[in-house]
């Protein structure tokens, strides 16, 4: 997402402008022409220098503290870093390996939305975010129904994942063992590996059609499975490393930094957010204001969508402030997202 169009730079204004945002993020202080002299590689002066500074500030890539001869990019100059300048490190063998142990497929689904955000977490230094699939989505593996007293009924649904859930439903009317016994029979013989969407519509259209002993079986199987196959609520974003933000330099208003916590408490502002990536391919960036969020205007965050057999799931990613190590932070959300979908595959499909 850009903030505003990028103005065009030549090849020197590019080269300081690179220079200059990657010694602001290593050291966090702002950046003058003596600095750049020795470390852009141009062999220029640093009068010329500080023109082109100059020329940057005055596009709105730069400003200038009024506590520091140097200067440090705005939020606009580190977007044209991210889009055009930045050079990528990529994890290396031993990260990518922690990685996949890590993430080890066979684990649960909420087990490995844990770990992927406290991997993301641990390797950035930042947050790590990671919403939650929508469970209709998952195939439902079994089903068994227990009754629990006269109108309410124990349903217990394991998931294609591994995930078991336990709801308890009220259906329209009380039901034998018997019964029970022949409705999951029936629902595990039919549609085991199916979605729970589907399933729902495929007992409505079945039902339409049925005649004679099939009509009450189905009819029965149809008042079980509206409720017990109704996506319920979950934890829809897991997140790790919150605290590690308390420490960073850049974040030390009080204030905004209680609105940013408020906003990892209610999680709803940052659920829809990841919610406006979930189908733009490869990785999002969104510095600063362009959250559109306010408890969100001093951090970035760095995003990307996980898969599993072409289906995308959701969205992982990085929260941390806009002086981040872009270079390290977006081939690692990169490479978590792919790992992450991998291990959400069922086995015998990777």
């Amino acid at each position: 997402m850009r903030a505003s169009q990028s103005p065009t730079l030549d090849p020197r204004a590019r080269q300081l402008l690179r220079t200059l945002i990657a010694r602001y993020i290593r050291d966090g202080e702002p950046v003058g022409s003596k600095t750049l002299a020795q470390h852009a590689g141009l062999d220029v002066s640093p009068a010329t220098i500080r023109n082109i500074l100059a020329d940057l500030e005055d596009v709105g890539l730069l400003s200038s503290p009024h506590t520091s001869a140097g200067r440090v990019p705005t939020a606009h100059g580190y977007r044209v870093f991210v889009d055009s300048l930045v050079q990528m490190q990529p994890p290396g063998e031993e990260e990518v390996r922690r990685l996949r142990a890590e993430l080890a497929s066979g684990n649960g689904t909420q087990s490995l939305l844990g770990s992927a955000s406290q991997m993301l977490s641990a390797m950035s230094h930042f947050v790590g975010v990671v919403s939650a699939p929508r469970r209709e989505q998952f195939a439902f593996r079994h089903i068994d129904f227990v009754a629990l007293d006269a109108r309410r009924v124990l349903a217990i649904l394991v998931f294609a994942d591994n995930e078991v859930q336990n709801r308890v439903i009220e259906p329209r009317r009380a039901y034998e063992p018997a019964e029970l016994e022949r409705v999951a029979n029936y629902l595990n013989a039919q549609f085991a590996g199916r979605a729970l969407s589907d399933i729902r519509a495929s007992l409505l259209r079945e039902l339409r059609m049925a005649k004679n002993e099939m009509e009450q079986l189905l009819a029965h199987s149809v008042d079980l499975a509206s409720e017990a196959l109704v996506p319920a609520d979950a934890d829809d974003m897991v997140m790790a490393g919150q605290t590690r933000l308390m420490g960073v330099q850049d974040l030390s208003d009080l204030d905004r930094l209680r609105e940013l916590f408020e906003a990892f408490a209610s999680k709803r502002e940052i659920l829809q957010l990841l919610e406006r990536t979930i189908q733009a391919p490869g990785v999002r960036i969104f510095i600063g204001e362009e959250t559109g969020m306010v408890s969100l205007d001093d951090v970035s965050l760095v995003t990307a969508p996980y898969a599993a057999n072409g289906q995308v799931l959701g969205v992982l990613g990085v929260i941390g402030p806009k002086r981040m190590a872009y270079d390290r932070v977006i081939p690692l959300v990169q490479t978590a997202a792919q790992v992450l979908g991998a291990a959400m595959e069922p086995p015998g499909t990777r």
